[in-house]
């Protein structure tokens, strides 16, 4: 099949694809790598002493940088994009090949179609990659951050605000997701407030465990009380936590979403969603799993026109002008997102404005390279 003058797949997509692949990997190794370096330099703490003496070992700072590789890459992932196809096309401007391109009547538009192909494949797998590293390395990643970051072997969090899918409330004064005194989570200082019969009911307790009650699990609590907000003398002793779903996933979800919402993957902010529907934070999260991937193709269709058509002594001013483009990307998409996570704007607009005016640039730029 033959597409613009060119076989789909032939040897000219072949041979670009190629330099975009070998261009990719050493984009990944340079900028992953300048970005772990950055990270590692920020926290230095990580090697140094307890207050007890006690030191964690390398190998375990090793182990958690390698954990947590995936997700460095996924906050870069459209900076190796542009820089791989930066890359490609000063191989083929270093060589003349893309002036032979168009001698042989193969426009610069399809020669370059590998390279937008291979920023659509990036988009994909990037998404693909959230999904799968949050649920196979994120809980291993997470424990192993709050040990090095708080030098504590068990994590505790303090004053969490908890919200189920009923639309009842919690505040947990202390939770313990793995007590090493009960061997089970644990939560401390518990208040749940919920709407049950048309009236307000208020269940407090000193502690709750959680454990297996008959064919589920559930919250065994510690002097738990119920209460009927209008009602006086209310009160009557409670054992299990039945009025209001907070598993122990659910309440880890909550503090993730409170301490790093922008690690959250799809699937995780659908189900705070789910919860607290009208949280503009987390619609405009939702919308930005989808449109942050696109930049991957959009930053390649800005900066890549800035280079065809230059000779190959001028071709360092292309590179310069794309990427202070996509600088002013990042920039707009930063400002736009703040702006739906405050509520400013509506989280559609924040979310897919940037792309939609950049997008159009691209497209625009790339419409008019030499041919």
């Amino acid at each position: 099949m033959r597409l613009f003058h060119a076989t789909l797949g032939g040897h000219l997509d072949r041979y670009v694809a190629r330099l975009f692949v070998a261009s990719y990997a050493t984009a990944l190794l340079l900028v992953v790598g300048l970005a772990v370096i950055f990270d590692l330099t920020a926290n230095l703490s990580y090697f140094e002493s307890w207050s007890d003496g006690t030191q964690p070992s390398s190998w375990l700072v090793a182990h958690y940088y390698l954990l947590n590789a995936p997700f460095v890459f996924l906050q870069v992932a459209p900076y190796v994009t542009l820089t791989a196809g930066l890359f490609t096309l000063s191989r083929l401007t270093k060589h003349s090949e893309l002036t032979a391109s168009l001698a042989a009547g193969v426009s610069s538009h399809r020669t370059l179609l590998p390279i937008l192909f291979g920023g659509t494949l990036a988009a994909a797998g990037m998404f693909g990659l959230r999904e799968y590293a949050t649920a196979n390395l994120g809980e291993r990643r997470d424990a192993l951050r709050d040990y090095l970051e708080n030098q504590r072997v068990e994590p505790v969090f303090e004053n969490v605000w908890v919200r189920d899918q009923a639309g009842n409330h919690a505040r947990i004064a202390e939770f313990r997701p793995q007590s090493k005194e009960f061997g089970t989570s644990e939560i401390r200082g518990l208040l749940a407030v919920m709407k049950s019969s048309g009236a307000w009911t208020r269940i407090t307790a000193e502690r709750a465990l959680w454990q297996q009650h008959g064919d589920h699990w559930g919250w065994l609590l510690v002097h738990g009380e119920r209460e009927i907000v209008e009602r006086k003398a209310s009160r009557q002793g409670v054992l299990w936590l039945e009025d209001i779903s907070i598993p122990p996933e659910d309440i880890e979800l909550w503090i993730k979403g409170r301490a790093h919402a922008m690690e959250l993957s799809f699937t995780e902010v659908n189900a705070l969603l789910a919860r607290d529907p009208d949280n503009a934070a987390f619609q405009t999260l939702l919308q930005y799993h989808l449109t942050f991937p696109l930049a991957n193709l959009v930053l390649l269709l800005v900066a890549l026109p800035f280079m065809v058509g230059r000779e190959r002594g001028r071709a360092i001013e292309g590179v310069m002008l794309g990427l202070l483009c996509c600088v002013f990307y990042f920039c707009a998409e930063f400002m736009s997102r703040e702006l739906g996570v405050e509520g400013v704007l509506s989280p559609l607009l924040a979310s897919w404005l940037p792309i939609l005016l950049f997008g159009s640039l691209g497209l625009a730029l790339f419409d008019s390279m030499r041919t």
